[in-house]
């Protein structure tokens, strides 16, 4: 296993790209594996471990290369540096793709909560010029994701203090709702996206995922979308490994979402 912590800028001192890399010997003569970058939710205050390695293992385990972003929070996630931070984590995924063995034609993003947000704005602000700047010359369309593996996500304003860290204020104005409402922001140039949520969420409404999906559908963009009826903000893999002695983290009939996750990728054409 190739494991390190890289830091991505000397701009974002708090961000790493932490790497699980397979490292597979000439005898097993292995193709090329798909890349997930797993972004753990918090509501852009802090990041959720439940929501951190014990995913990375299950991508694994479904034989994909696996790296963990841990990017910025608090009031240093102002001015889109958290979405800076994934956008060289997969700028850096694909120019070391030949040293990773991965095909640098299928890096995913995974996100959680604010994570979920983190995910779906690096598949629809990858092009804006505030990213674009900080990557300099590289080739153009580097740091767009292949898919968006979106959980419970943040899209809208409906989960308000997420917007707060994102804007840097408790009052945000209208031009910095819009700028972080992702919905507004699909078009031609965004992925495909794999969803999740569960109906009575009460923490991040499921419209976000639902919003979001319609405007895929809008703009032709290929999703698959599961919304289970009942469970909890939050739970991660929903089941003994995330579940933290907490007994409303468990919900055997969610916990499928990952499954459903890894063969959406394994299929992705």
């Amino acid at each position: 296993m190739l494991h390190k912590t890289i830091e991505l800028s000397d701009k974002f001192p708090g961000a790493s790209l932490t790497t699980y890399v397979s490292d597979d010997p000439p005898e097993l003569k292995m193709s090329p594996r798909r890349a997930a970058v797993v972004c753990p939710g918090g509501g852009y205050r802090f990041l959720s471990e439940r929501e951190a390695e014990p995913v990375v293992k299950v991508f694994i385990a479904a034989g994909f290369n696996v790296f963990l972003l841990r990017y910025t929070v608090g009031p240093g996630a102002a001015n889109y540096a958290p979405l800076i931070e994934a956008s060289l984590a997969i700028k850096h995924i694909r120019e070391h793709a030949s040293e990773y063995n991965i095909d640098p034609a299928y890096v995913f993003i995974c996100g959680f909560s604010a994570g979920g947000h983190l995910a779906a704005s690096t598949g629809t602000l990858w092009n804006i010029p505030e990213v674009l700047k900080e990557l300099g010359d590289a080739p153009a369309g580097i740091n767009k994701p292949t898919g968006m593996i979106l959980c419970y996500p943040v899209i809208m304003y409906t989960h308000k203090h997420s917007f707060y860290n994102l804007c840097g204020t408790t009052e945000p104005t209208e031009e910095q709702i819009n700028r972080f409402s992702l919905d507004r922001h699909v078009g031609p140039h965004t992925p495909p996206a794999f969803l999740w949520h569960t109906f009575d969420d009460k923490v991040v409404d499921v419209s976000n995922s639902l919003v979001f999906a319609e405007k895929l559908r809008e703009n032709n963009i290929p999703f698959e979308l599961h919304i289970f009826p009942e469970g909890v903000h939050g739970l991660a893999l929903a089941n003994e490994q995330t579940w933290s002695q907490k007994p409303q983290f468990l919900a055997p009939h969610v916990e499928c979402w990952i499954d459903l996750a890894v063969r959406w990728v394994k299929d992705f054409k």
